[in-house]
């Protein structure tokens, strides 16, 4: 076994390191802290802890200095809590000299794979002289009990795929500072490639036809990689049927009580608990997001109907069926996708009214009132998302509102303030 982890070390560090496309996302290393980096699976968490490792060697790290293992390697499947040590073993066993004399940069990939990884983790970061960055694909990495086992020595981030801006890195278009009208229409015919193609690294470039197919891939993976085998679920079909589901009601209400029928309208027995688990887990695989509505009664939040969205907007459109999901839908759920990558307090607002706003979103130390809606050419359209904003900005105290259009610009007073039309694209491109 310690010759299966010497092997796996010296193969990484003989290998050039494919860092892709450089990532917005500013990871702050802190002194006695782990670096986390969570995300959905597939969304570029290893490229940027290859990105992190080039950036060290550029300031004179030695290569031999970076341990790296990645835990889905089916070589590692004989590691678990009670033999991690064999890590540490393997390492200084090749590199005896640099123990205690030099730090040593410790990569380790979806370390969940191995429960109960955090006491080693902790015990590494006591008692040898490195630096320790994890990935992982799974919410549970921020949990308070993660938190006290690593006693405070772990700072978490997470990671999306591609935003808008880094897409446009990727495809080489400027989208920095003022645009001029070639810029603009650049960055324009560069929205909708992403619209249709999402955020996934891998899949940008691809043929259609490919990226449906890894699209559906990435789907499959999810659900019985990070769901079925983490926690043993015995009625997996159920799981596939509940998440085909969402996925083709996306940017809707949901109740426990209406999908637990519908699973039983398709023959499953599985207990109604298990559908809120269900729920839960989709959320930890960061594959799909429950959206609450804003309320301060916790009750109240629990109790009403909740919102779904997904990960990729190209996700979306490879595995859903196309009845009943559009392009009203697909702008919501772009526009959600947005503002949860700079913000993790999002939810849907009902005004006295019953009015019903997408958005509200805390982020930088205010609250945003956002709407998502294709067009407001049509005077009854413009008119119901007009009054849902003006109602929620008096009962908020509010000045400001925005909708978010697919192509329409416009800002206009109302009720007192000042509410904003704005093309998605330009939205995307305002969100830091």
């Amino acid at each position: 076994m310690l010759e299966t982890i010497r092997s796996l070390i010296l193969d990484f560090q003989e290998i050039p390191l494919e860092t892709g496309s450089p990532r917005r996302l500013k990871i702050e290393r802190v002194k006695g802290k782990a670096t986390v980096c969570i995300g959905v699976r597939r969304s570029g968490k290893s490229t940027f802890m290859f990105q992190i490792m080039q950036r060290l060697l550029d300031e004179g790290v030695s290569r031999s200095n970076i341990l790296y293992l990645n835990f889905f390697d089916d070589r590692l499947h004989f590691l678990s809590s009670d033999n991690l040590t064999m890590i540490a073993e393997a390492y200084f066993s090749l590199y005896p000299q640099k123990k205690n004399n030099e730090t040593i940069y410790c990569f380790f990939d979806e370390i969940q794979a191995v429960p109960g990884w955090e006491p080693f983790i902790d015990r590494l970061m006591r008692t040898e002289k490195c630096e320790v960055f994890l990935t992982g694909s799974s919410a549970d990495m921020l949990s308070k009990e993660i938190a006290t086992q690593m006693r405070g020595r772990a700072l978490t981030w997470e990671m999306f795929p591609f935003s808008f801006r880094e897409y446009l890195d990727w495809r080489g278009i400027e989208s920095e500072g003022p645009l001029s009208t070639k810029k603009r229409l650049l960055v324009q015919k560069g929205f909708e490639e992403y619209w249709e193609v999402g955020g996934f690294p891998e899949v940008a470039g691809l043929a259609p036809n490919l990226r449906v197919r890894v699209h559906q891939e990435y789907f499959h993976t999810i659900l019985f990689r990070d769901l079925v085998e983490r926690h043993n679920i015995p009625h997996p079909r159920a799981l596939t049927d509940l998440a085909r589901r969402l996925v083709d009601n996306m940017a809707s209400l949901y109740s426990v009580n209406s999908l637990f029928g519908h699973l039983k309208s398709l023959g499953h027995r599985v207990p109604k608990s298990a559908v809120s688990d269900y729920l839960e887990w989709f959320e930890d695989a960061y594959f799909l997001f429950t959206l609450r509505l804003y309320d301060p009664s916790i009750a109240r939040r629990n109790i009403n109907p909740k919102k779904i969205y997904c990960v990729d907007n190209g996700l979306v459109t490879s595995v859903s069926s196309g009845i009943l999901i559009n392009s009203g839908r697909l702008l919501e759920n772009m526009v959600f996708t947005g503002l949860r990558r700079i913000s993790g307090d999002i939810s849907y607002y009902r005004t006295g009214s019953g009015r019903e706003v997408d958005f509200i979103v805390t982020a930088g130390g205010r609250r945003m009132l956002i709407q998502a809606c294709e067009s407001l050419a049509d005077p009854g359209t413009r008119r119901r998302e007009v009054t849902a904003l003006e109602e929620a900005m008096a009962e908020l105290g509010l000045k400001e509102g925005v909708i978010v259009t697919r192509g329409e610009e416009e800002k206009f007073e109302a009720g007192g303030g000042v509410i904003e039309a704005t093309p998605a694209w330009r939205f995307l491109l305002g969100l830091s």
